[in-house]
């Protein structure tokens, strides 16, 4: 059973696989897909990495043709449009931020033909401050079938997602431990 509301996310890598996670919410763990270089406390920007620390969760973005959730949440969500991108150049002055597309810098498109955005939480990596080549874009959002891995991030299922979603806000940090 989960609390009402959850204050810590804890995540780990699960033995023998280092881009496969185990999240933990209160008493229940649930499977996780992480970032493809495994867990890393020198992130850098394009290494694929999942940071190593705490990271509170800011904010949330969400397809509402999508995820119908995406409102259940006491996080602020903002629906994704078809012109939303994020910056991933670490020269761009728009590095690790939200932008309008089409953008003259390198972006990941937020509106994917995947769906692994259709519901997508901010965390505070590299947000404030923010450094050059320390890694953008780094998300708490939906996973591919069989939880392959991430460019750096945590991903959960869309079923996961609409449990925890309810119980986000925030103060709650995702703690990625070793």
């Amino acid at each position: 059973m989960l609390p009402k509301g959850l204050t810590v996310l804890s995540v780990r890598a699960r033995p023998g696989h280092p881009s496969q996670g185990l999240l933990q919410a209160g008493s229940l763990v649930f499977a996780c897909a992480l970032g493809r270089g495994g867990i890393s406390a020198n992130k850098r920007e394009g290494d694929g990495a999942t940071p190593l620390g705490a990271m509170r969760l800011l904010s949330g973005y969400f397809r509402d043709d999508q995820f119908s959730g995406g409102r259940r949440t006491r996080l602020a969500m903002t629906p994704i449009g078809p012109d939303l991108g994020w910056c991933e150049v670490p020269d761009d002055r728009n590095y690790n931020r939200p932008v309008k597309i089409p953008y003259g810098a390198s972006h990941e498109r937020m509106r994917r033909a995947d769906r692994l955005y259709d519901a997508c939480l901010v965390m505070d990596w590299n947000i404030a401050p923010r450094r050059r080549g320390r890694g953008s874009a780094i998300f708490f959002h939906l996973a591919r079938p069989g939880f392959t891995p991430t460019e750096g991030c945590v991903a959960v299922t869309a079923r996961t997602m609409a449990r925890l979603l309810p119980l986000l806000s925030d103060r709650t940090v995702v703690r990625v431990v070793r």
